[in-house]
């Protein structure tokens, strides 16, 4: 799995900051620029979050370039409707080499994961063969499965972000969306550290919200995302 922040919105923290104080200010555009050039935005925005004014935080947008990702774990990415989407697709992108992902509990298990395998193998095998019939691929890519890997772009602003990483970084998400979640959580931080501070599963900023869905490992989450660096930083 690859998971880069191609672009983000230019001092995002900086145009949050803007956007809230214009709401209580009369002041020019101008005037509050420089209004806001001094301020400590860690003290600032957590007072205007804690308001719960959380639309401010739509202003800052942030796009990923994501591959190596399965159909499985792409279909529950697209479940977040408040985001931009542009995937591989596989009606115009005819597959040259199986690509697929293979989850670790099948990789653990050598005979489970020969016949995985060659459960692929042989799926992408009648595919290509369909295509030398002249079947069309928007057809013929009906026998892929869920497992073949895909590239997908996503642009979230942060608002949606926060409510994203609340569901998708828990320990109840699927593992493949969480540990892309995680990443995604890991270069965000880099860019605004103050939006970002309490990101991550509802434990890391209060209690768990799972009920008796609980991993029961609160603390220990907590720790993992309040560490959480990107992979190079």
């Amino acid at each position: 799995m690859l998971v880069v922040l191609l672009k983000s919105t230019p001092e995002p923290e900086k145009t949050v900051a803007l956007a809230a104080r214009l709401c209580y200010s009369d002041n020019s555009i101008r005037e509050l620029e420089d209004n806001v050039a001094g301020i400590s935005y860690g003290k600032f925005l957590g007072k205007i979050l804690k308001m719960g004014h959380h639309s401010v935080l739509e202003h800052a947008s942030f796009t990923f370039g994501i591959e190596g990702i399965s159909r499985a774990a792409s279909h529950q990415l697209v479940r977040h409707r408040l985001a931009s989407y542009s995937q591989q697709s596989q009606r115009y992108v005819k597959i040259q080499e199986p690509e697929y992902v293979t989850p670790a509990t099948i990789a653990a298990n050598a005979d489970v994961k020969r016949r995985y395998a060659e459960a692929v193998a042989h799926a992408y095998k009648v595919y290509q063969e369909m295509l030398d019939a002249d079947i069309p691929a928007e057809d013929a890519r009906f026998i892929l499965p869920n497992a073949a890997e895909t590239k997908i772009i996503v642009t979230m602003n942060a608002r949606e972000l926060l409510h994203f990483f609340r569901l998708r970084c828990c320990e109840r998400a699927q593992w493949e969306i969480r540990d892309m979640a995680t990443r995604m959580l890991a270069l965000v931080k880099v860019e605004a550290p103050f939006i970002f501070s309490d990101a991550g599963p509802a434990c890391v900023g209060g209690a768990c919200s799972e009920g008796k869905m609980t991993c029961g490992r609160p603390q220990e989450i907590r720790e993992k995302f309040k560490g959480l660096v990107a992979p190079g930083s």
